[in-house]
């Protein structure tokens, strides 16, 4: 798989701002993503090991940080409270943390509760349709609720808790407290929710690995946490995280412990799970493909490669007449859904 190129951002058009002012995802916040610039400087965050994150954690002027202080918290608050700023009372932003390789270039909020210690992260992005898409499109059709925020130029995500997938493929895969079985499927049904809705991009790094103790037995959910790469390149292999080499020696372990017909009764599992959201979010997911199709998320040589390789793939003519890469994820959802009546 050829290296990823940094993609382009694309401006949230009128089309969108008004999906998501209809949808309540459209605030006035109090923080916006060109004040976090106005740091003095950065020094490198290294984790628990010594090792470079590729994160630097910013200086601020003393005034400067005590007006981020409060504008953060009240971010912090209508994400985690609907606005109820009586939450706030002992919070303080213990640290503000800034990535420059993502495309998004995003600055990471730790948030840290006095009383207790607990803490908790979100994250002010530059706004961009694709992402903003990718989101939706993970809150819908995924088993996963994403909270975010847009104003303007500005996007603000809640933090996705679970274990990095590279982390997991190093340290858990193995672990005898986790059944193979289990940790197969869920890439099987992973696997697929990234192709049918076109979110790429999705090697081990862009996704994590949540592991939550039964009654019995562990269960295993890997979600995405990164949205930059939704519906934009043009090659159908890159919507499929199999096909990633940082993503071999989980695929390699699965297909060890699974066989093609059982993994072809959890495709077919998981399209009926994406079939019966869809079913109850139709008229949302409607509006949302509709400004999706409108929107140039990717250059049209792109749409059309695209457009080719699902129609070699599905055995299906009714991508070639897809100008969009929105119009190619509405096709997608449609094929699939038709197929899982069957």
């Amino acid at each position: 798989m050829a290296k990823t190129q940094r993609k382009p951002s694309v401006p949230i058009s009128e089309s969108l701002r008004f999906y998501l002012t209809a949808f309540n995802r459209e605030h006035n916040l109090p923080v916006k993503y060109n004040q976090l610039e106005r740091f003095q400087m950065g020094a490198p965050l290294y984790d628990a090991n010594g090792e470079d994150t590729l994160w630097e954690t910013l200086i601020y002027e003393p005034f400067i940080m005590r007006q981020l202080n409060e504008g953060l918290k009240r971010i912090y608050a209508i994400l985690r409270s609907g606005g109820d700023e009586s939450v706030m009372e002992h919070l303080y932003v213990d640290r503000i943390d800034y990535c420059v390789f993502g495309n998004s270039k995003p600055f990471r909020i730790r948030i840290v509760n006095s009383r207790n210690d607990n803490q908790d992260y979100f994250y002010i992005k530059k706004a961009d349709a694709s992402r903003a898409y990718g989101l939706e499109l993970e809150h819908l059709l995924s088993p996963n609720r994403m909270f975010y925020l847009t104003d303007g130029d500005t996007l603000v995500e809640e933090h996705v808790v679970g274990l990095p997938g590279d982390r997991f493929i190093d340290d858990w895969m193995q672990s005898p407290r986790l059944k193979a079985i289990r940790i197969a499927k869920e890439l099987i049904k992973f696997n697929e929710r990234c192709f049918v809705r076109l979110l790429g991009d999705m090697r081990a790094y862009n996704f994590v690995v949540g592991i939550t103790p039964d009654f019995e037995e562990t269960q295993i959910r890997i979600r995405s946490m990164d949205f930059d790469q939704q519906s934009y390149d043009g090659r159908k292999n890159f919507y499929l995280p199999q096909f990633f080499k940082e993503n071999n020696p989980l695929v390699e372990f699965c297909t060890s412990h699974i066989d093609a017909k059982t993994a072809k009764q959890y495709q077919r599992e998981e399209h009926a799970l994406i079939s019966r959201r869809i079913d109850a979010i139709n008229l949302r997911l409607r509006s949302l493909l509709d400004s999706m199709s409108q929107d140039k998320l990717a250059p049209i040589e792109n749409v059309h490669q695209l457009r080719e390789e699902l129609s070699v793939h599905y055995k299906s003519d009714s991508f070639l007449s897809c100008e969009s890469m929105g119009a190619l994820v509405r096709q997608s959802l449609d094929l699939m859904r038709e197929r899982a009546r069957r």
